[in-house]
């Protein structure tokens, strides 16, 4: 999970392994796989910086189970 600031400065905290896009509209546009859309304050490089961030603390193999990626459901 990322936290980020959404433009009226309340924070919000979304699940990285979620996002789908993120582009700079010029404020930055988080898209998420279920389609819902977050306008922040930070930066694309900022988001990016705290996705990766995210992604070392949990470790590749915790990535794979929390999105089923890489799983095999029917052992």
């Amino acid at each position: 999970m990322i936290t980020v600031t959404r433009l009226n400065h309340s924070r919000i905290t979304v699940n990285a392994l979620m996002i789908e896009t993120i582009e700079a509209t010029p404020d930055t546009l988080i898209t998420l796989v279920s389609g819902n859309k977050f306008n922040v304050l930070e930066q694309v490089d900022e988001v990016v910086q705290l996705i990766q961030d995210y992604m070392r603390a949990i470790g590749p193999i915790q990535a794979m189970v929390k999105t089923g990626e890489g799983v095999d459901h029917h052992v």
